[in-house]
């Protein structure tokens, strides 16, 4: 049997065609993939805003997906669900070298300045703050590597050793 529609609007069940504009709630918890709010039109999104509570959101237009899209990404999820092989997740390329980054200042000057001059009653140059910064460079690819070392893609305090 044919597929005749896409989804059904969450506020007025009404059917949202395939390649049909429809709109969803910028909120995150909206859009989880379990939840998914779809709407069919603005009134129908803003009906769901007493309800749902939100401090700031606005509705964002999409347009939904050809019959042929939809049923590509259904088999990937029967796949999926399946625990059949699927393609090997890629990995993201953060930085090709050292070369391609940033060389900004990593430090706010102004309170570097105010804390020397306050501990010490010495005058800073800018130059410091450029050394600084590259000091705070090597903790900073210290501290990516002992997070990736333990397998986490997140940097913690414990990660950051402390200099020498």
């Amino acid at each position: 049997m044919p597929e005749t529609h896409w989804k059904v609007c969450s506020t007025c069940r009404k059917e949202i065609a395939f390649e049909q504009k429809y709109w969803v709630c910028s909120v995150s918890t909206c859009n989880r993939k379990r939840l998914g709010l779809f709407f069919c039109s603005l009134a129908c999104w803003d009906a769901h805003l007493p309800e749902a509570r939100h401090r700031d959101a606005w509705a964002e237009e999409k347009r939904a997906p050809t019959l042929e899209e939809w049923q590509e990404e259904r088999e990937e999820e029967e796949q999926e669900a399946s625990g059949a092989p699927a393609e090997a997740p890629r990995r993201r390329i953060v930085s090709g070298g050292e070369d391609d980054l940033p060389r900004e200042v990593l430090v706010v000057v102004s309170k570097m300045k105010a804390y020397i001059r306050a501990r010490s009653g010495m005058n800073c140059s800018d130059g410091v703050a450029n050394a600084l910064s590259e000091h705070v460079r090597r903790l900073c690819n210290e501290a990516i590597r002992n997070a990736a070392r333990d397998g986490r893609k997140t940097v913690l305090d414990r990660d950051v050793t402390p200099p020498d």
